[in-house]
């Protein structure tokens, strides 16, 4: 029964026509219960509200009873379809079970059955193999058929030497019979590669056997001796009309030139194959010496640049100027040689692509054809380059030669990252090594011995010496100037001039302007701030001195040692290695005595000269000389970073320059702090002394008035020598706040100030003093006090210029200069107070401590120290 067929018909055609008296109920097939959307629930309610709406209106009422019975008939009518279904589900069950383990039976035989005939196989092969055993009982257990493959290979290889020389004989035998090469002949007219290669080999084995069995062809054996017929009689042979020798290599000869014509047509083809096939019978000859000169010698590359070597160097005048400018940037490698440069880099980078298909030792190719574009190409038109630049100026040759250095050592790495035969990879160590050897050689004529540093030392010399030309030419002129009043106006005007000319000429022949080129002279006169009188080159240039250029100026110290970094990178640039302690021991040498001895030192002595001229003289002093000091000491800090930054760590390599260079520049800077130590103490004393003068100049009548003048000098608000000294002190104090800072600013106001105190003590025991005229006195030591306070000094008072032993005394020893200045306030009211009110001052803290006898001296001057309250006062100490 088909499980597939409906439970009733649903077809109207298939109900039967006669009405029942019995509903029936809907009609089902198995598609109906195995979707799956199929739900219980849900199909048996709509069952009932199928035929609860059926049954109402069969009817017509709602509240009729239900029935219940097309149900029970259509359930009972699927349960028995069910059933049967059931059953043959059960039945197909059963066969396909029985079905199954007839195939697992089947299944297992079949594995059997192979697992025989597999084990029959192994057993089989283990036969084979134990059957092929060698019998010798070589350890690693040789076989049999690999043996007889190596036999029959090595026979093989006899045949193919038989061959060979059965070849080779009959070449011999038609060279040394009849003198023909017919046979090689037709083998290198054969077309192939193999053929051209093998038509050398048996051309050298023939030209061997030449020699040994018919040495007369190669001047051997007694020489050579010729018949009558001018042929050559050869002992084995007899008499023949032709040299065997002459005949192979003619032939080797016409072979070689043959080869280098289809190498040379097969490059210009681009066929590299063929090429590669030339170049490996080539090498046979001689090594491929010929193809490799014949490869890079008729390069395209290095025959165009034959023609272009003549071409002018470039670049204007401007940028040569600007090559020589000291303060200019570095314009950049020659226009001609960068072009070069770069045109060397591509091709090099093109051409080993080809040497690497065409050549069968690339590597070796690629050197020759390296070497010849390093050693006649970029190294003439360097040469060219450097001479150009040498004609306008020595740092033009110096800047020429860093910047070709520079832009060839990037063209070297270039290369190396391209790898050229071995691109992508990088370069073997091989080629590696040669191009820093061909970069090496280029520029080992520059650098020979001290060649470069000479170089770098003359430049150097050259622009310090331009630039403190009126420098020296100043400092040269006041050495030279009379120290006499009457002699120096005597020596004005033309003489002066006079002698700036002869300096202006001996600077010209100290430099050899005549012998310079435009540009170097032009340079050189714009360094040291001259202009020519003239058109033409050879006017001297005009010479205007000032006040400053006799002074020290840091930026003309910055540009020298700007200057001196740039030819310290140069150099290390350049040479660097195991030389550098010892150019670098050089550089220092020339700073120390352009830059400290002949510029700083010179200053500082002109200083020492001015201000000794002060301890003496008549003349209030000029203390201007003071603010070249702070230069100095800046100038010669610079100097001392840049020597200890830069040149000393350059030769730590070498532990005794090192200590040589570190004790020259302590010797330098200790000569400097000495003169400024001793220009310090000059400008003291100096000081000192001009107001020991002032002091000296103080009218007796300001501290003893007469009664008519009394009433003018109470207006006063200080005498006028009071007023002359704090105006001096003042300036001095101004002027070194300018030109010191920090603890020798301090010193040497203390230094001043101490000194002062002690005049000032002394300055008051040598002047009568009335009543009005001690109000004068202590307005003038308020007014001094005052100044001396207002320039914050402390701490202990050092010795004592020009005070005497009682100015010691009234100093308080030890204590303090603050306290001091106190002792000169009191010490006013010794001359001005009352007996009475000066007894109770007199037994104060400041004065109660000095003692009689060095109060003495001040009482002395009272007008009325004979009276008798000043009696009394001075009983009662």
């Amino acid at each position: 029964m088909d499980p597939q067929q409906y439970f009733g018909s649903s077809h109207p055609s298939d109900q039967p026509t006669a009405r029942t008296i019995f509903p029936k109920g809907p009609l089902f097939n198995l598609d109906d219960f195995s979707s799956r959307d199929f739900i219980a629930k849900d199909f048996i309610e709509s069952l009932t509200e199928s035929v609860q709406s059926a049954h109402r209106r069969s009817h017509g009422t709602a509240n009729a009873p239900f029935d219940p019975k097309p149900l029970i008939r259509a359930f009972e009518q699927a349960s028995r379809r069910l059933d049967e279904l059931s059953g043959e589900l059960e039945q197909r069950e059963n066969e396909l079970s029985t079905a199954v383990r007839r195939a697992e039976a089947q299944h297992a035989s079949n594995t059997e059955t192979l697992g025989r005939k597999l084990n029959s196989t192994i057993e089989s092969f283990q036969k084979l193999d134990t059957s092929l055993k060698s019998d010798r009982g070589e350890r690693w257990g040789g076989n049999v058929a690999v043996e007889t493959g190596r036999r029959i290979e090595e026979l093989d290889r006899q045949r193919r030497k038989a061959l060979d020389a059965h070849f080779l004989i009959e070449c011999w035998d038609e060279v040394s019979n009849r003198g023909e090469v017919t046979l090689l002949e037709n083998l290198r007219r054969s077309g192939t590669g193999e053929g051209k290669i093998r038509s050398a080999n048996i051309a050298r084995q023939l030209l061997r056997i030449s020699q040994r069995l018919d040495p007369k062809s190669h001047g051997q054996a007694n020489g050579v001796a010729t018949n009558k017929q001018g042929g050559i009689t050869n002992g084995v042979t007899g008499s023949k009309n032709f040299n065997t020798r002459e005949v192979i290599e003619k032939f080797i000869e016409t072979l070689e030139n043959d080869m280098l014509k289809l190498f040379d047509d097969f490059y210009r083809r681009q066929n590299f194959e063929e090429m590669k096939n030339c170049a490996i019978v080539l090498q046979d000859f001689n090594g491929g010496a010929s193809v490799q000169a014949a490869f890079v010698n008729q390069h395209q590359f290095f025959i165009d640049r034959s023609n272009l070597m003549t071409e002018e160097i470039g670049g204007d005048q401007e940028t040569w100027i600007r090559l020589s400018d000291p303060d200019a940037e570095l314009p950049g490698v020659e226009p001609g040689l960068q072009s070069l440069i770069d045109e060397v880099k591509v091709v090099v980078q093109e051409e080993s692509a080809i040497i690497k298909r065409a050549f069968p030792y690339p590597e070796q190719v690629l050197g020759k054809f390296v070497q010849r574009v390093f050693q006649q190409s970029i190294q003439q038109r360097l040469e060219l380059v450097l001479e150009k630049a040498e004609s306008e100026s020595t740092l033009a040759y110096l800047r020429s030669l860093q910047a070709a250095r520079s832009y060839i050592s990037v063209l070297v790495e270039d290369l190396k990252a391209h790898g050229l035969t071995e691109h992508p990879e990088p370069v073997t160590s091989q080629t590696s090594q040669l191009l820093d050897q061909q970069l090496d050689e280029l520029f080992t004529p520059y650098f020979g011995g001290s060649a470069y540093i000479d170089k770098e030392k003359h430049n150097l010399q050259e622009l310090y010496k331009s630039l403190l030309f009126k420098f020296e030419l100043f400092h040269s002129r006041r050495q030279k100037e009379p120290k006499t009043y009457l002699a120096a106006i005597r020596n004005r005007g033309q003489e002066l001039l006079a002698s700036a000319r002869e300096a202006t000429d001996a600077y010209v022949k100290s430099l050899d302007l005549e012998k310079m080129s435009p540009t170097q002279k032009r340079i050189l006169l714009s360094v040291a701030g001259l202009q020519s009188t003239g058109a033409d080159d050879k006017s001297q240039p005009d010479v205007d001195l000032d006040e400053q250029d006799g002074r020290l100026n840091v930026a003309f110290a910055k540009r020298m040692l700007k200057w001196l970094a740039e030819g310290v990178r140069r150099g290390l640039e350049l040479g660097g290695g195991s030389e550098t302690p010892k150019d670098v021991a050089a550089l220092l040498n020339l700073v120390l005595k352009n830059l400290l001895e002949s510029y700083v030192e010179v200053s500082l002595e002109a200083c020492a000269d001015l201000a000794s001229s002060f301890e003496n003289t008549r003349r209030e002093p000029d203390l201007s000389y003071l603010s070249n000091l702070r230069t100095a000491v800046h100038i010669a800090h610079l100097v001392q970073s840049c020597i200890n930054t830069l040149l000393i760590p350059l030769a730590s390599s070498s532990l005794t320059t090192r200590r040589e260079m570190e004790k020259s520049a302590r010797a330098a800077t200790a000569r400097i702090e000495d003169q400024i130590n001793n220009i310090e103490q000059a400008t003291i004393d100096g000081v000192l002394n001009w107001t020991s003068r002032l002091l000296s100049n103080q009218n007796r009548a300001d501290f003893r008035p007469r009664q008519e003048t009394e009433a003018p000098s109470l207006e006063q608000p200080q005498t006028p020598t009071c007023e002359s000294v704090c105006r001096f002190l003042g300036l001095f104090h101004d002027t070194a706040a300018q030109s010191f800072d920090g603890a020798n600013f301090g010193v040497l106001l203390m230094e001043v100030a101490v000194g002062f105190r002690g005049q000032l003590l002394q300055h008051f025991t040598k002047y009568q003093v009335n009543r009005i005229g001690g109000v004068m006195l202590a307005r003038d030591m308020s007014r001094y006090v005052q100044l001396l306070r207002s320039w914050e000094l402390g701490g202990g008072a050092s010795g004592e210029s020009g005070a005497n032993v009682d100015a010691d005394a009234v100093s308080g020893g030890g204590a303090s200069f603050k306290n001091s200045l106190e002792v000169l306030s009191e010490l006013a009211s010794v001359f001005v107070l009352h007996p009475d009110a000066l007894k109770e001052r007199l037994r104060g803290p400041v004065l109660g401590n000095l003692g009689k006898e060095n109060l003495r001296p001040y009482l002395l001057k009272r007008d009325d120290y004979l009276e008798v309250g000043m009696q009394s006062l001075l009983a009662s100490l």
